[in-house]
């Protein structure tokens, strides 16, 4: 790396652990450093943007395709770049963490691609991020292995293709405080992107693929705009070819929805398409509309992607894509089969139905968070597509999606139950234990569970609350209860710091917009005192 270009290079502050020297190198936190100096201040006005247009959706400005890009979206010839190596038959998707086991269960799954989820699979204990980088960089040198306590190894198959490695960094409102850079934390996704790239975007263009990456929790086409532009610097400082790097964004805030066109055109040298998920969806279209009653939502598990605003998000997200030349992947399937054989195949019926819609839709693949639900995804998607890798033929003019389509969430509005109360506690008091004990991606009630859900779990308590649909006495009495369940259950549950998290994040006048801030720093960061 030029020697001219550095500024600082960026400071451990936890621990060393095992093996941690081959990822955090001087020349990769050189490199993190680079990408700190160069675009931590942009990021910061990125973030006051993100609060100002809160402000200003909450005061009652109209949510709208935006008038000023509107060239882009009437301009119909640019088009995305052609899908990468590794990337033109994504039916198929699985996301988990990038813990060992995981590692090679995903590669070895059936799957297309894996997801190797830092963000919402993670929780981000300095060791799970650093191994996670250790894994990823075994796995691309086809070295690792893992090995249970029951005796169980687990190793990479050598008789057929492994899934293509996908990285989703965390969010640009999150810092790793572990990594400092000019007296500051480092944004938590320039340390993601950073340690996978400098050691593994060579080895994977060598290897037959390239750096892929999802790109989580962007509002707008200025934050698609922002990764681009580290994309291409990235990409000069490492002598890597530009368009190189591929990534897909998740349409997981409302206000993004808006800019689906916008989003992919900034990053078309580097776009692999678009994601539609559905509790990150709803988690954000709480958060921007909860103050309003047209905006209340019922017990979330009545809110399918089947209902009317669900619908218009998912159609308008294929549309876009397809028009664009862009994959269209669907949302997830949480389900994790058990030997209950009447429960499972319930639940295989259940994630048939929804992949079935998905495929008719014209998505060109899916995601699934157990290696069981393999097969009958690909299966569905085989129908469909049968030889060809994708639909991008698919063009569906036959859709006509307007604002109100996107907002017209009062046609699903009810009252929540008794039941989808202590539900949503239950969950959020589960995963906060399960996510402040290290453990990102958690198995409840039959679903594989992520920070996600909590998230819509917390704020839906938070809305029905503050409008009434539910009164503080019965949240408390049920909380408790909760707590008294998970003690029985856990005796060594952190039970004052986990009822702490839920009343900052669940009870507040004012909805935190994320728990996990003030969770990981609370709870998750081990750096030594200054003095």
């Amino acid at each position: 790396m030029p020697s001219q270009l550095i500024a600082r290079s960026a400071e451990v502050l936890a621990a060393p652990g095992e093996r941690h020297d081959e990822i955090l190198t001087p020349g990769a936190l050189d490199f993190i450093g680079q990408l700190a100096h160069a675009f931590e201040e942009r990021r910061q006005w990125i973030l006051k943007e993100r609060r100002r247009q809160a402000i200003r959706l909450a005061a009652g400005s109209p949510l709208e395709f935006p008038m000023l890009t509107r060239r882009i979206r009437d301009d119909p010839d640019w088009r995305v770049a052609s899908p990468a190596p590794g990337l033109v038959d994504r039916r198929v998707e699985i996301i988990g963490p990038p813990e060992r086991r995981m590692t090679v269960n995903a590669l070895n799954s059936g799957a297309r691609v894996w997801l190797a989820d830092f963000e919402d699979a993670t929780a981000p204990t300095w060791s799970n991020l650093v191994d996670g980088q250790l894994n990823l960089l075994d796995a691309i040198e086809r070295r690792i292995d893992f090995t249970s306590g029951a005796g169980k190894e687990y190793r990479l198959a050598t008789d057929r293709p492994l899934a293509t490695i996908v990285v989703r960094p965390r969010g640009w409102h999150l810092d790793e405080e572990h990594l400092e850079f000019d007296g500051r934390p480092v944004p938590a996704a320039l340390f993601d992107f950073g340690l996978y790239f400098f050691h593994c975007a060579q080895r994977q263009i060598d290897a037959g693929h390239g750096p892929y990456f999802y790109l989580p929790k962007l509002e707008n086409s200025y934050e698609a705009r922002l990764w681009n532009d580290i994309f291409v610097f990235a990409q000069d400082l490492l002598a890597i070819p530009r368009g190189t790097v591929r990534a897909t964004v998740l349409i997981e805030t409302i206000t993004a929805a808006f800019e689906m066109e916008e989003i992919l055109y900034e990053l078309r040298e580097h776009s692999a398409g678009l994601n539609a998920g559905r509790w990150d969806y709803l988690f954000s279209l709480i958060k921007t509309f909860g103050h309003r009653t047209d905006f209340l939502l019922p017990d979330r598990a009545q809110v399918t992607m089947t209902a009317p605003f669900m619908r218009a998000y998912t159609e308008l997200l294929v549309a876009t894509c397809h028009q664009r030349g862009a994959h269209a992947i669907g949302g997830m399937a949480a389900q994790v089969p058990n030997r209950d054989s009447e429960a499972h195949q319930a639940a295989l019926a259940k994630v048939r139905l929804d992949k079935e819609r998905e495929a008719e839709d014209g998505f060109d693949g899916s995601w699934v968070a157990h290696p069981g639900l393999v097969p009958l995804c690909r299966d569905v998607f085989d129908g469909v597509l049968g030889e060809r890798p994708h639909q991008l033929d698919r063009s569906r003019d036959d859709v006509d999606v307007h604002p109100a389509d996107l907002l017209a969430v009062r046609r699903v509005s009810a009252d929540p139950t008794e039941q989808g109360v202590r539900t949503n506690i239950s969950v959020a008091v589960r995963y906060f234990s399960a996510w402040i004990g290290g453990q990102g991606a958690v198995a409840l009630d039959g679903l594989m569970e992520d920070a996600a859900t909590a998230e819509i779990a917390r704020v839906q308590i938070w809305q029905w609350l503050r409008h009434g649909r539910a009164d503080r006495e019965t949240v408390m009495r049920i909380l408790d209860e909760e707590l008294d369940a998970l003690a029985a259950q856990h005796p060594y549950a952190p039970l004052a710091e986990i009822q702490g998290l839920f009343e900052r994040t669940c009870l507040a006048t004012e909805l935190p917009q994320f728990f996990t801030p003030d969770a990981y720093s609370r709870h998750l960061v081990r750096t030594p005192e200054r003095h």
